[in-house]
């Protein structure tokens, strides 16, 4: 059976008759001054707010775009190409909770790390896969995550490793899509295949949200 296209599967979830377009950023002001950050593109950052926000110590995830040229991009923008963004996801968490080499357990087991400018449905270099680290401490963690994958695949990741540099929050229909329109959601996550995919890659660790 022919599935859907992304652009059908993003038309359907975003321009449907809506519960409600506008939301507030998620739990932004929670955050203090114990809490540290980390950014990740997984391709649909819906999906990965989903994986996160399951993850006990995250304290809040915003969907966003980093990693490009343009300075306050619109998702129109984005995802059209040429602004150098990807969809990404920022991570605010408790580090007394949970660690970083948590959270890069969890973003790996929920990424096809072989795609090339695109994750599952969706296509473009705006869908690619990466890891922005903010410091020293978390580029080497990721470097060694990307070399664990590396060896217990035996096959080139195509995940990129970027200095963080920028990060934009995505308009506010965006945030929290998955709780705020389920349905919608739902639709668009099973018709993408994104669960398939990640079995097919990580077996019974696809789609983790802990360290096993």
């Amino acid at each position: 059976m022919r599935l859907p296209s992304h652009a059908a599967l993003r038309h359907l979830a975003l321009f449907a008759p809506p519960i409600a377009l506008a939301i507030a950023l998620s739990g932004t002001s929670q955050a203090n001054q114990e809490t540290a950050s980390a950014v990740f593109a997984g391709g649909c950052f819906w999906c990965m707010e989903e994986a996160y926000d399951k993850v006990e110590g995250v304290q809040a995830t915003i969907s966003g775009y980093s990693g490009g040229h343009t300075e306050d991009p619109t998702y129109q923008q984005v995802t059209a190409g040429g602004t150098g963004h990807a969809e990404v996801v920022k991570v605010e968490y408790d580090p007394e909770q949970v660690d970083y080499a948590t959270l890069l357990h969890v973003f790996w087991r929920n990424i096809d790390p072989f795609a090339v400018d695109r994750q599952f449905c969706d296509q473009g270099a705006s869908y690619r896969s990466a890891i922005f680290p903010m410091d020293a401490e978390q580029r080497a963690l990721a470097e060694a995550s990307k070399q664990a994958a590396a060896e217990r695949f035996d096959q080139p990741i195509a995940t990129e490793i970027n200095d963080f540099e920028v990060f934009y929050p995505a308009e506010a229909y965006h945030q929290d899509y998955y709780m705020e329109n389920p349905v919608r959601y739902r639709f668009y996550k099973s018709a993408c295949g994104r669960v398939e995919r990640l079995e097919e890659v990580w077996g019974e660790e696809a789609g983790a949200n802990a360290a096993s």
